[in-house]
């Protein structure tokens, strides 16, 4: 992603069809500020969507995979600093004590902030779940969590997991909760069975799986479409690929951005990862221009229909 290369051999930051302005926003003119005119804090520039609950979440936030370390404290405290309030870690990531500590880092109040987690398989089950779930609590250091997901509800007792999750959720110590990788017919039986309904589908959604019937099932069910890997992490060389960078070009914008503007426009919510402030900080820059019909048009038959993460499913 922010130093991987893709398929072509082209990172990501060589490929930045940028002008003047934002030239001088990623690296002659230092970090800018993203709050609106007026505003308290940078984090009120981004938009927040309300969920199917009343609670409202960031259309924009920071994903945290392999961020481990001093850089996974580094990047979640930057990102905080930079204006995101949405900040998405899972057990599986092994870095949630570092997302933590990023957060305290940052100096912003925990209720500002917008934190998921997700159950892993190993903790699959009624009881598993609660244990699994006070696990990332205490890693976190956070009394509670904005968003609890199942992440892949592929084996063990995920109906088990769920009954758990509406019970901490009925405790109020997860404001809201969903699902990450479920499958139509599992999010049917959830649906029609759960006392409480998902708020949040969280899939891989990006300009080559895009992911339209999901996206509109999701819609037609009230549940807030988020993306993961909203780049492909640069896979089919996303960053060099002609259309993109053609629309890139236009708006005086990177592929990222376009990328990130394009989720937007549909309604996604998206969690880009980077470990470098500037990358960071030119994710957030997407308010400042809109895709017309014909650029929306010209992405749409870039969608291969096929996972580009064949290792993950």
């Amino acid at each position: 992603m922010t130093e991987q290369r893709n398929s072509n051999g082209i990172s990501r930051r060589q490929f930045l069809q940028v002008g003047a302005a934002s030239a001088m926003a990623l690296g002659l003119g230092g970090i800018p500020s993203f709050a609106a005119p007026g505003s308290e804090t940078p984090g009120d520039a981004i938009p927040w969507v309300t969920l199917n609950n009343g609670l409202k979440m960031p259309r924009l936030g920071l994903g945290t995979m392999t961020l481990t370390g001093d850089v996974g404290i580094r990047s979640v405290a930057e990102a905080i600093a930079l204006g995101y309030r949405l900040i998405d870690t899972a057990m599986i990531y092994s870095n949630e004590v570092e997302v933590g500590k990023g957060i305290r880092q940052s100096g912003i109040e925990r209720e500002k902030l917008f934190v998921t987690s997700k159950l892993w398989k190993t903790d699959m089950g009624y009881e598993n779940a609660k244990q699994g779930f006070q696990t990332s609590l205490d890693k976190l250091q956070t009394d509670y969590l904005d968003l609890y997901l199942i992440h892949r509800p592929s084996g063990g007792d995920w109906k088990g997991s769920w009954r758990a999750m509406e019970e901490l959720y009925g405790q109020g110590k997860i404001k809201a909760i969903g699902m990450s990788n479920a499958s139509f017919a599992q999010m049917d039986e959830l649906i029609a069975n759960a006392k409480v309904k998902p708020a949040v589908h969280q899939i891989e959604t990006h300009a080559f799986f895009q992911e339209d019937k999901a996206h509109e099932y999701l819609k037609q069910h009230g549940i807030q479409h988020e993306a993961w890997a909203p780049f492909a992490e640069g896979r089919h060389g996303m960053f060099s690929q002609e259309t993109l960078s053609s629309i890139a070009k236009k708006h005086r914008k990177s592929v990222a951005q376009v990328c990130l503007r394009w989720h937007y426009q549909r309604g996604i919510v998206a969690i880009p990862r980077s470990r470098q402030k500037e990358h960071i900080a030119e994710n957030l820059n997407i308010f400042d221009f809109t895709l017309n019909h014909t650029d929306m048009a010209a992405i749409a038959p870039l969608n291969l229909g096929v996972t580009q993460f064949p290792e993950w499913n």
